[in-house]
């Protein structure tokens, strides 16, 4: 049932710990659906571009579906209940103890990982009845801050991608193994042209936004053609969705995706967030943005959802609050969908990591990602296991130290290598991350089928080098005052910038380490942590010399592209590289799977070789989960963000 972006998505920007900005209530109040409405409108029109920067989409002739059914042939995609299918994948495996074992548990990974093992695969289980659910139960997540907008075409980091999933419509998901497929809770029937260039989709006919009106594939083409509108910023679901060439819907239930070329991502392009047309469609010519009209003010505060949850409690910087939509799997006094198991869900905003973990051991919150300072410490104690256990596993989340390449300072790549051989790998591995976190070398976890074989060393602290590497440049002290200068533009600059990072203690620390190292060889670096919501802004326009940063991974290899392809939304440090951008394309056209991991694993070592990042670490999921909880399966993407996700956990009426 999750239904998370197959892109990737911005980790909070070192250690999902964000800043917030100052408290606002957003509550709202609804009532039931009113009667279903089957109203339908033309799709042929793109939505206005007036005087926009560029075109996003041409103009296309749909031909008739009886045309396209006369010379295609169909084969049959996968269309699953992803809470059935993990259960059927569970069953063929049995717990390594009993569940009160396991709540009984202290785990000292990384020292011994039976114990790990033990809570994992009994406690992650999903209920054998009915019974043994407490449906009345209210979870309370942590989140180190809020969300920016809970318009699902906004979203741009994890916590507002988990919001939107609680709340929209995604027709397509993948499972613990990134392995595509369309929900069935909104899909009848999906398949595939033998060539790849058609996708036909028949949605259910079950299927209401929260005001009543049926959810139709109108409203599929409408969104579709909104993500395209270049008028309207979209920070990260264009991505992907760009690579389509149309959509068109023939009745209410039944459209066809019509995709540029034959390529084995066009799985993912077709996996974006859908808004209701009828609340968006006479708003937007007026309000591009999205935000600042009161009618997209009102929506903002009051969204018409299509997911399992409706929105009815905010208060910015605090809480926000939903609610279970019965009228989501009862349809006309029939059970149609997996009823929730949670009937609200209170996300708690609590930016200091040390806070949340007090919150944890209190009971104010039920779930959290625990950073590797706490693992060993705040979560380790009898306080912490009266309440709660924890577990962990490996996650393919990278962490860096991004360069601004169009800055002078950082344009030639041999200083920005210079920069990674001057960082103190070591002392952020072993003492501030206590061996818990992998080193890092590139955008690919060495366990992914695309990481390169074999893979290029991890960086270690090279002083010597760093400052060969730094003369080579020109990047010597002339004037012997120890700091390293060189002539830009015909005058001589000082080699001193300033790296941008959240409020998160560790993200600090690191960035401290940073300063410290480069002080040993000449280099003046300032540590500016900032608001999340800030951060999030500058990264997004490339406004800063150097930032930290965090990366989950995407479904596909391919979702790099909008990170590292010269002119790319998120490619924040302006890198540029006409061999990857070449690279990237063959991977999208390469259907072999061995073959596109030799590409990928090319990308990966040619970012190696141009250090746009400094890659750190690899971050294991480490979470704190409340005692009364079941059901948590890990993933490559931690335990929520495939699916079933977060919607595999339930709350257990006993012990």
């Amino acid at each position: 049932m999750y239904r998370f972006g197959s892109h990737l998505f911005a980790f909070g920007l070192c250690l999902a710990m964000f800043g917030c900005s100052g408290p606002e209530d957003l509550s709202v109040t609804k009532g039931p659906n009113t009667t279903p409405s089957n109203t339908t409108t033309p799709t042929n029109s793109v939505p206005s571009s007036e005087n926009a920067p560029e075109i996003l989409l041409e103009p296309y002739d749909a031909p008739p579906l009886e045309e396209l059914e006369a010379k295609i042939t169909w084969v049959d995609q996968r269309v699953e209940d992803t809470r059935k299918l993990l259960a059927e994948h569970l069953a063929k495996s049995k717990p390594l103890t009993d569940v009160q074992t396991a709540l009984s548990l202290k785990n000292n990974f990384p020292k011994s990982k039976i114990n790990n093992e033990k809570i994992k695969t009994t406690l992650g289980r999903l209920p054998e009845n009915d019974s043994q659910v407490d449906y009345d139960a209210m979870i309370t997540r942590h989140v180190g801050g809020d969300a920016k907008s809970l318009n699902p075409l906004m979203a741009s980091s994890a916590t507002e991608f988990d919001m939107s999933s609680l709340l929209g419509v995604s027709l397509f998901t993948f499972d613990w193994e990134m392995n595509a497929m369309a929900d069935a809770d909104f899909v009848k029937s999906w398949q595939t042209s033998d060539d790849m260039i058609y996708d036909k989709v028949t949605l259910r006919d079950d299927l209401y936004w929260d005001d009543g009106k049926q959810i139709t594939a109108h409203d599929i083409v409408f969104s579709f053609k909104t993500i395209l509108n270049p008028k309207i910023i979209i920070p990260a679901v264009r991505s992907g969705t760009d690579e389509i060439r149309w959509i068109e819907a023939y009745d209410d239930h039944t459209f066809v995706v019509t995709h540029k070329k034959p390529s084995p991502t066009n799985v993912w392009n077709i996996n974006f967030p859908v808004i209701p047309k009828h609340a968006y469609e006479h708003t937007i010519d007026a309000d591009p943005t999205m935000r600042q009209s009161k009618e997209h003010t009102a929506l903002e505060k009051d969204p018409i959802e299509g997911g399992p949850y409706r929105l009815v409690k905010r208060v910015r910087n605090q809480e926000i609050v939903f609610e279970r939509r019965e009228e989501f799997f009862m349809v006309n006094g029939k059970q149609v969908r997996d009823k929730p198991f949670f009937k609200s869900i209170r996300f708690r905003v609590i930016e200091d990591p040390n806070t949340a973990i007090i919150a944890l051991k209190s009971g104010e919150i039920e779930e959290m990602a625990i950073s590797a300072e706490h693992w060993d410490s705040q979560a380790n104690d009898e306080e912490f296991y009266k309440l709660n256990t924890k577990a962990t596993s490996t996650e393919w989340v990278s962490f860096h130290f991004c360069w601004n390449c169009e800055n002078p300072l950082f344009r030639d790549k041999n200083v920005r290598k210079a920069l990674g051989f001057a960082f103190d790998h070591e002392e952020m591995l072993n003492k501030t991350f206590k061996d818990l976190y992998s080193p890092s070398n590139g955008p690919f976890h060495p366990k992914s089928w695309m990481s390169p074989k074999p893979a290029p060393p991890y960086l270690s602290q090279d002083l010597d080098k760093a400052e060969d590497l730094l003369d080579e440049a020109g990047w010597d002290d002339s004037d012997f005052d120890g700091i390293r200068d060189n002539m830009i533009n015909g005058r001589k600059v000082n080699f001193e910038f300033t790296i941008i990072t959240s409020q998160s203690p560790n993200s600090i620390k690191v960035c401290t380490l940073l300063k410290e190292s480069l002080d040993r060889i000449g280099i003046i670096c300032h540590v500016k942590p900032m608001e999340y919501t800030v951060l999030q802004q500058k990264n997004l326009d490339g406004d800063f010399q150097a930032t930290m940063g965090g990366w989950g991974t995407g479904t596909d290899p391919s979702t790099n592209k909008n990170i590292f392809g010269t002119g790319a939304n998120r490619n924040y440090g302006k890198y540029s590289n006409a061999k990857v951008d070449d690279l990237f394309e063959q991977g999208m056209q390469e259907f072999d799977k061995d073959k596109r991991a030799e590409i990928y694993g090319e990308i990966h070592k040619q970012l190696y070789e141009d250090q746009p990042y400094t890659w750190l670490f690899y971050r294991n999921s480490f979470y704190g989960f409340n005692k009364k909880l079941r059901g948590y399966q890990f993933s490559p993407r931690g335990p929520f963000h495939y699916s079933p996700g977060f919607f595999s956990i339930w709350a257990a009426t006993g012990p």
